[in-house]
């Protein structure tokens, strides 16, 4: 590991001050994900802005009956606040489903959002990889991909975002917010990931240097009725395969709204908005949930490999939503 000069910052001002005097400094928050790539050589920091004792880490309800989420909450005292638990179950069990409790308890909300590909050509510097290296190419395409995207990929790159508590933020329209110098800004989710494109090392939207304070989660009554559902290789700690996020409100057998993200399938948190159109105002059964899986999958381009996860998916979205639909039916 590279040598490294590490300063604790005693506000966010400060914090941001000090990132912007060495373009070559990091953020620190949990380090579950910054730390596991500076050990492989994948990041090389000159110096640690330690940001976990900002006064970032409350959850604290908005004036219209959102949430605001700082962004040093651990994804632990996430997991278990009684608002999200009520109000966005689907957040809750993401975290939950997200990693080890040793991890919850390190990782932050604002470090999540930012953590990167767990691709393995990526984490192997012997290897050409146009996230890590931009023009070397992508490994993964003619080589080992069968956990990769199948939506919003490009020649450039085929990996998928890791964060299970993504996929629940984009399916409730979160907002990230952020600091710097130039004072506060925000960031819907649905615009904060950058598409991949031909420049996948440009992974968000955020200006250079900001530094995220926290996250909010707009009132969304229909959040309450929500599911997090989980697909993996193993039933320990893993990264998913396939996941959905979802809530539906149904009355007299119809739907009045519903909200749905995939996760593990794209370069990003993956808003299902077709799907979301299909379900409106149509019967809540099966053949709907079916329709409304197969209009967000038309879109999918999987490898020779990783063909499996559309049926996956559509699978994932019918179950989930029969579910919900089964609690809220009214």
């Amino acid at each position: 590991m590279r040598e490294f000069g590490y300063q604790r910052a005693d506000d966010v001002h400060g914090a941001v001050a000090l990132l912007a005097a060495d373009p070559d400094a990091r953020f620190l928050g949990g380090g579950t994900n910054l730390v596991d790539l500076m050990k492989t050589g994948v990041e090389r920091p000159a110096r640690l802005v330690d940001v976990r004792e900002l006064p970032l880490e409350t959850i604290e309800e908005t004036a219209d009956g959102g949430l605001r989420i700082g962004a040093t909450v651990t994804n632990s005292d996430l997991a278990a606040h009684p608002d999200v638990r009520r109000r966005y179950p689907a957040l809750a069990q993401a975290v939950l489903a997200g990693a080890s409790g040793q991890l919850r308890n390190m990782a932050t909300v604002g470090g999540n959002l930012l953590q990167r590909t767990r691709c393995g050509y990526f984490t192997d510097l012997s290897t050409p990889c146009n996230k890590r290296a931009p023009g070397s190419g992508c490994s993964a395409i003619t080589g080992e991909h069968h956990n990769h995207a199948v939506l919003g990929a490009s020649d450039h790159c085929v990996a998928v975002h890791p964060s299970d508590m993504g996929v629940a933020l984009a399916a409730f329209d979160a907002v990230v917010g952020y600091e710097t110098l130039d004072g506060p800004g925000e960031l819907p989710l649905a615009d904060f990931y950058l598409p991949v494109g031909d420049t996948p090392h440009r992974e968000t939207a955020l200006p250079p240097g900001a530094l995220i304070t926290g996250v909010t989660l707009p009132p969304a009554p229909v959040a309450a009725r929500s599911r997090y559902r989980k697909v993996r290789e193993r039933a320990s700690y893993a990264f998913a395969i396939g996941s959905v996020a979802a809530a539906l409100d149904v009355e007299d057998g119809v739907v009045r709204e519903a909200r749905l993200a995939f996760g593990a399938v794209a370069s990003r948190p993956w808003r299902a908005r077709a799907a979301e159109a299909v379900l409106t105002g149509a019967p809540a059964d099966g053949d709907t949930f079916a329709a409304a899986a197969d209009a967000e999958l038309a879109a999918a381009r999987p490898l020779p490999d990783n063909g499996y996860k559309v049926t996956l998916m559509r699978n994932l979205v019918v179950a989930v939503l029969t579910e919900l639909a089964e609690g809220t039916a009214r």
